[in-house]
C-alpha cells in the first residue's frame, strides 16, 4: 500500500471537503489506513486512480472461479506464514474427469465430486470443483460432460488445450465462469484471444521456468486478461515446493506484479502425487485437481486444508445459546460448558452416546476451553448465571439444576448462589457424561 505522501501527490489538492475530511491531506492519511474508499474523492483523475489501484492492489490478485453459492475465491494472500496473520482463501480442490476413459466414468468422477462433503466442527467440508478433461478421447464425450458438470453447482475447471474444442466447451457453460486449462507458450495468443472474449480466468503454463511464465503473465495482462492462474513447472516435490515458494515470495516480498497471481497443481493419484497435494495445500498452491483420489487421502487432505486455513489467532468457534440433544422435555437435565468448537462438539457427542435427551448450554467465552477460559476470566459463575437467564433456562428445565463440568467445581457455590440452581458437578472429561446420565435418568 503506498504512503499517505505518495498518494496525497495525486489527489486533486482542492481541499474540498466532500470526501468528509477537511483536506486532501487528512483523506490520504485515511485513504493509506484503509479506512476510507478511493471513491470518496469525486475529482480524482482517471490517471491517478489506475495508479493508486495499481499501486494498492493486494500482492496476489484475487480470482474468482464459479458463480453462485459454491463460487470459489483464491488468492488475495498477504503472508508466508499463517501465524504472521492468516491465510484468507482455502486451496481449491477438485476431481479431474478425463475423456480418455470413456464418458461414463467422467460422469462417474462428477457425481463424486458433487457428493463429496462432510461437517467438521461445525464447518461444512467439500470438494469444490469439478475439471474436465480433453485429452485422447472424442471431444463429443468431452462435450457432453461439460454439460453435465453445468448443471450442478461445483465450478468447473476445462481443461483443453486444442483452442477450438476450448470454445465449444465455454459456449456450453458460458453462465458458470469456469476456469481456463491452459494457455502454453505456443497457444499463448490463442488462448488470450478466447479468455477476454468470454471474460474468464485462464491458466498459465507449460513454461519452461518462472522467468518464461513472468513474461506470459505480463503479456496475458497487457492483452486485458487480467484474472490469471500461474501453473509454475514441477517435475517432483522439492520442484514444486520451490517454484511455489519463489512464486510466493516475489509476490508478497517483491510485490513482483507479473507473479501476482494464484497458482494450480494438477496430481494423479500415485503416492507421490498425493504428497504433492497435500505439500501444495500447505506451500502454496491456490488449487490442487487430482483423479481417481481415495477417500481414505480425500478426507484427511480436506481436514488438513480446514486447519491450515483457520485464523490462528481466532479460535472456532460455536454460536453460544441453548441447544437439544435429542427430545428433552421439562423433566431433562440441563449442562453447560463453552463455545469453542472442539469442546462443544466432543460434549455433544458424548452426551449423544447416552441416548439421554439433554438441555446443553452453551456459554460465550471467545472461543475458549473450559479450563482456558475459567482461568482467564471469560467462564465464570456470572457468566454462565448470564446466560441461564438469557436463554430462559428455568422455563426450559423444572428439574432446578444444572451440571457443571468437574474441572470448574469451585465455582459451584457462587452459581447457586446466583442462580438458586441446585448444582451437579459433573465428571472432569466429558467421556463420563455417559455413565452418569444414565445413572440420573431423564
Amino acid at each position: 500500500m503506498p504512503t499517505a505522501m505518495d498518494i496525497y501527490k495525486l489527489l486533486p489538492k482542492k481541499n474540498c471537503g466532500e470526501c468528509k475530511f477537511p483536506t486532501c491531506l487528512a483523506f490520504a492519511m485515511q485513504l493509506a489506513n484503509q479506512k476510507v474508499a478511493l471513491e470518496a474523492c469525486p475529482y480524482v483523475s482517471p490517471e491517478a486512480k489506475a495508479a493508486l489501484e495499481e499501486s494498492g492492489a493486494p500482492p496476489i490478485r484475487l480470482v474468482t472461479i464459479g458463480t453462485g453459492e459454491l463460487a470459489v475465491k483464491i488468492g488475495d494472500e498477504t503472508q508466508l506464514f499463517r501465524h504472521d496473520k492468516t491465510f484468507y482463501h482455502p486451496t481449491m480442490l477438485g476431481f479431474v474427469a478425463d475423456d480418455a476413459d470413456g464418458l461414463d466414468a467422467m460422469k462417474a468422477s462428477i457425481a463424486a465430486a458433487q457428493s463429496m462433503s462432510f461437517e467438521r466442527v461445525g464447518q461444512m467440508v467439500r470438494v469444490d470443483s469439478v475439471a474436465l478433461r480433453h485429452s485422447t478421447g472424442r471431444p463429443e464425450d468431452f462435450l457432453e460432460a461439460v454439460k453435465t458438470a453445468a448443471g450442478g453447482k461445483l465450478p468447473m475447471v476445462l481443461m483443453a488445450e486444442d483452442p477450438k474444442v476450448m470454445g465449444d466447451a465455454v459456449a456450453v457453460c458460458a453462465d458458470k465462469r469456469p476456469l481456463l486449462y491452459r494457455a502454453t507458450p505456443q497457444s499463448i495468443d490463442s488462448m488470450i484471444a478466447l479468455a477476454k472474449a468470454c471474460c474468464f480466468p485462464l491458466v498459465l503454463g507449460g513454461a519452461s521456468n518462472l522467468d518464461e511464465l513472468a513474461q506470459m503473465a505480463d503479456k496475458a495482462k497487457k492483452a486485458g486478461v487480467s484474472d490469471l492462474v500461474l501453473e509454475p513447472a514441477a517435475s517432483n516435490a522439492s520442484s514444486m515446493l520451490e517454484n511455489l515458494t519463489i512464486v510466493r515470495r516475489a509476490a508478497v516480498k517483491k510485490k513482483f506484479r507479473p507473479l501476482g497471481f494464484p497458482t494450480i497443481s494438477v496430481l494423479g493419484n500415485s503416492e507421490s502425487d498425493l504428497m504433492k497435494a497435500a505439500l501444495g495445500v500447505m506451500k502454496y498452491s491456490s488449487i490442487v485437481l487430482l483423479r481417481d483420489v481415495p477417500r481414505e487421502f480425500l478426507f484427511p487432505l480436506m481436514a488438513l486444508r480446514q486447519n491450515i486455513f483457520t485464523d490462528p489467532q481466532v479460535p472456532i468457534q460455536v454460536k453460544a445459546g441453548l441447544y437439544t440433544i435429542g427430545e428433552p422435555t421439562e423433566e431433562s437435565p440441563v449442562l453447560f460448558t463453552t463455545n469453542f468448537s472442539l469442546t462443544y462438539f466432543t460434549v455433544r457427542a458424548d452426551v449423544e452416546k447416552s441416548k439421554v435427551p439433554v438441555w446443553l448450554l452453551v456459554v460465550d467465552t471467545d472461543g475458549q476451553s473450559v479450563m482456558t477460559a475459567f482461568a482467564a476470566g471469560k467462564l465464570t459463575p456470572e457468566s454462565v448465571a448470564k446466560s441461564v437467564e438469557t436463554e430462559k433456562v428455568k422455563e426450559k428445565s423444572k428439574r432446578n439444576a444444572i451440571v457443571i463440568p468437574g474441572m470448574v467445581s469451585r465455582m459451584s457455590g457462587k452459581l447457586n448462589e446466583l442462580t438458586g440452581l441446585k448444582i451437579v458437578v459433573g465428571p472432569r472429561e466429558s467421556s463420563g457424561l455417559p455413565k452418569m446420565l444414565k445413572s440420573i435418568g431423564p
